[in-house]
């Protein structure tokens, strides 16, 4: 399977640079794989679509202020985008592990290690001090061997670094949504709208975009039509957004997120497959939570793991039936999940179909709803 068979061509302006202006009104791409239909709507639509049959599971994962913008003592401007706190072994195999987000680890003698990309990384040596303010340091202290990445060390006065991101940080927002003049209205609005409505726990460096579109009204108005609502939390890192560099779609390695079930959650998963219930999941993030968890486990079981999962043509799902999704970039490894879900063809006959009809394409923009 070829990289070049998952590209295509997309006017730039249709790459949404600002959010609908409610949620809720978000344009809506209706896909019936059964009969290869493609129909037209509003995300609002979508209280009418599910019936009381349907399990909704979303991804409640929150979105850090990752990004991060200091200087050198040279006065050369470095951009920081932080990954995840870092550990020699990984965090789901550690006892000692007690809170990710606030760098406590009991037991160690570690400060506040994250993996970062670094950007402009040619100018940064091992020992570099980067000021981001008169409270928060990073300073690099090796480059990690794959992807890029580096090790820092995070130097902060308080002892909560949530705290001290959420003021000198930024939303990390994807790099094709392009601000060339600074707007202090846009950014108020990121912190806003760059997040789901029910995002709860603190850890992802990109918004699980699908859920974007919900609002808690829908959200109640789903649950009283008696649709059943499940959370999971995939911390959505490199994994989800790295793009695939090998023209040898099977060669590509996924990088690993974090993931958690709780024990609620898999009972509700399983009891729902059990009564033959639809599972719709809201975002491709909570498609590898489920699949992943499927995977390993012969089911949906509470646990804090780890996921690699690379979906692409031909797979077959264990787990979920329809699915809620935005538009993705070419080439992405998202835009092959969802080929393996709805079939490659039907997929891009969808999305010649959606630019023809201008729909706003990747974070901010529409979705689809593959049923």
């Amino acid at each position: 399977m070829l990289l070049s068979d998952y590209d295509y061509n997309l006017p730039e302006d249709l790459i949404a640079q600002i959010p609908a202006d409610k949620r809720e009104n978000s344009r809506m791409m209706v896909l019936n794989r059964k009969d290869r239909t493609i129909s037209h709507k509003h995300f609002y639509d979508i209280v009418d679509l599910l019936d009381s049959n349907t399990l909704l599971v979303m991804n409640n994962t929150k979105v850090l202020p990752a990004r991060l913008i200091g200087h050198k003592d040279t006065g050369a401007k470095i951009e920081v985008f932080l990954l995840k706190p870092f550990s020699p072994r990984p965090l789901w195999e550690r006892e000692e592990f007690v809170n990710e987000q606030n760098c406590e680890l009991t037991n160690s003698g570690e400060g506040c290690l994250w993996s970062v990309l670094i950007k402009p990384s040619k100018r940064i040596k091992p020992e570099t001090i980067i000021k981001i303010s008169n409270e928060l340091s990073v300073k690099a202290l090796e480059r990690l061997e794959e992807n890029g990445e580096w090790l820092v060390e995070l130097i902060f006065d308080g002892n909560n670094i949530l705290d001290v991101l959420h003021r000198n940080g930024q939303i990390p927002l994807p790099p094709y949504i392009e601000r060339k003049i600074p707007n202090e209205d846009l950014k108020k609005l990121d912190f806003e709208r760059y997040q789901t409505v029910y995002a709860k726990d603190e850890g992802s460096v990109a918004a699980p975009t699908a859920g974007l579109h919900f609002t808690k009204e829908i959200l109640n108005k789903l649950e009283n039509k008696g649709v059943e609502l499940a959370y999971v939390t995939l911390n959505v890192g490199l994994g989800t957004f790295r793009p695939v560099q090998c023209e040898n779609v099977e060669n590509h390695k996924m990088h690993s997120e974090t993931f958690e079930i709780s024990e609620t959650a898999a009972q509700q998963i399983n009891k729902a497959k059990a009564e033959g219930k639809k599972i719709v999941a809201v975002g491709t993030t909570t498609v590898r939570t489920l699949e992943t968890a499927y995977q390993k486990y012969g089911c949906i079981k509470a646990c804090h793991d780890h996921s690699e999962l690379f979906i692409y043509p031909p797979y077959e799902f264990k787990v979920i039936d329809n699915l809620i999704t935005n538009f993705h970039l070419p080439k992405s490894t998202l835009l092959m999940l969802v080929s393996a879900l709805a079939g490659k063809d039907f997929i891009f006959d969808a999305y010649k179909e959606a630019i023809e009809n201008k729909y706003r394409f990747f974070s901010y923009g529409d979705c689809m709803y593959i049923s």
